[in-house]
């Protein structure tokens, strides 16, 4: 039996950034992965091969749309789905190679099977082939995930109702793709679609696009959605999913009560995601999950059980796979005796679509619920000349602040390169910067991040320069 100081059950960003801060800690490491390949959802299955797929539609897109204003014109301009998908993989297999590269300089043991509790201090890992091994250990790091969820009346076949997963894996563009959720990975996946031809219909419940941000930003994506082309259905509500061979069928009440039914090739359900502890046998070390599936810990990210940790998604929390890795530093580091913090509500959250939203930080709705007193400033792209010259136009920056400090609570971005410059919004609250303190920072011209500057101008006492 092999003995470890500490073991971590899972290998996405979460896990495998754990792993890696235990091992620089001088921990002997081990990592269970039930794939062949390490990298969790996120590298596999989420976040990198996602947004390979959107910069290869968003290239089409332009092509497409914008390449004839800057002087450039192509003929038999068209999709090839078959290369795209596969770019696709060719990028996921140089993250995920990357990966193992440093599970070996760092010279942490990787056990492929799926990692189970015998009793708090041993791991069983069941390998693929039925034979099994166990695993002694001090430690154990649980960060085993998510998956995508399932709505009852719509049963993911793989086929015609498919999830995020068979979503990446296309082997035509869909003529008509039917969306149940118009949250983040919905609207990505959409929008890639939507992008190479096809005709997409967004579904959603609520009566807003990304309803978990700041209601400006999902104004702006509806905007910016409706302006490609999509077709999108606020407060209906689906009510049965029918695979009919070679379509699908969805029926949903409208806003006004009524019933209605639309067909497409594939129905994409993207209503969120749920905790992954299927196989863990939490009971035998002493644990349960809730009724949501999640794994209870305390401030420490400590289980019930004492050398017991577990991050990501499985814990309470935002589902962000950066969220994940500062989980996993932060108990690494807290094992070694140190004094790590995060500040959660400093993870930003994005979106990828284009143009990219973003934000940080407290959202002008829970403010007001709050009743605290505060003061924006906005400043739109369009007046900015480096997107006046790249064409870029759409969007703007929100910025927050305390009434009476001028404390910044909270900035929102929907632009070009939100997702790069939300760091900056971090940054400036993580050390409590003021409006005022930014905007009287030095911003290189021309850049987006000039809007960030003008719109805390705006936030300050309301005198942007350049609006």
């Amino acid at each position: 039996m092999s003995k470890y100081d500490v073991t971590v059950i899972g290998s996405g960003p979460g896990g495998y950034v754990a792993a890696i801060r235990c091992a620089q800690l001088g921990m002997k490491t081990a990592i269970i992965e039930k794939y062949d390949t390490l990298g969790g959802t996120c590298l596999n299955v989420g976040c990198i091969p996602s947004k390979a797929l959107l910069d290869s539609s968003e290239h089409y897109h332009n092509a497409e749309t914008t390449f004839k204003e800057h002087g450039i014109n192509l003929s038999n301009l068209k999709v090839d789905i078959k290369q795209m998908i596969n770019r696709k993989a060719d990028v996921v297999k140089q993250n995920v190679e990357g990966i193992a590269y440093l599970m070996k300089k760092n010279k942490i043991d990787v056990h492929t099977g799926v990692g189970s509790f015998k009793d708090k201090n041993t791991v069983v890992v069941t390998k693929s082939d039925g034979k099994k091994e166990e695993l002694s250990t001090d430690k154990v790091i649980i960060a085993t995930g998510s998956k995508p969820v399932e709505l009852p009346f719509a049963k993911f076949d793989k086929k015609r109702v498919i999830s995020s997963t068979e979503a990446l894996e296309l082997k035509e563009v869909p003529k008509n793709l039917i969306l149940i959720g118009g949250g983040v990975i919905g609207l990505e996946l959409g929008s890639v679609y939507k992008r190479i031809g096809s005709e997409v219909t967004v579904i959603e419940f609520m009566d807003s696009l990304i309803p978990t941000m700041d209601s400006t930003m999902g104004k702006e994506m509806k905007k910016s959605m409706k302006k490609l082309g999509m077709d999108l259905k606020l407060k209906h509500k689906v009510t049965k999913v029918e695979n009919k061979g070679k379509e699908v069928e969805v029926t949903f009440e409208t806003d006004k009560g009524k019933e209605e039914t639309i067909k497409g090739d594939y129905c994409l359900v993207a209503v969120g995601r749920k905790p992954y502890t299927e196989g863990l046998n939490l009971e035998a070390a002493g644990l349960k999950a809730d009724d949501k599936g999640r794994i209870s810990v305390d401030d420490n990210l400590k289980t019930e059980v004492d050398n017991i940790y577990a991050i990501g998604d499985v814990v309470r929390g935002a589902m962000l796979a950066h969220k994940a890795e500062e989980e996993g530093v932060f108990v690494a580091e807290t094992m070694a005796g140190q004094k790590p913090h995060i500040h959660y509500k400093l993870i930003p959250n994005v979106v990828y679509t284009w143009p990219e939203v973003a934000g940080v930080g407290h959202t002008e709705e829970e403010l007001k619920e709050k009743g605290t007193e505060y003061k924006t400033g906005s400043f739109p792209y369009k007046a900015l000349g480096r997107a006046r010259a790249s064409g870029d136009m759409e969007g703007l920056v929100k910025v927050i602040a305390d009434k009476k400090t001028d404390e910044i609570l909270g900035i929102h971005i929907i632009g070009a390169r939100a997702a790069d410059m939300i760091a900056a919004g971090v940054t400036a609250m993580e050390y409590r910067a003021s409006a005022e303190d930014v905007s009287r920072m030095s911003h290189a011209h021309p850049t987006y991040m000039e809007a960030v500057k003008e719109a805390c101008l705006a936030a300050t006492d309301n005198r942007p320069i350049h609006m």
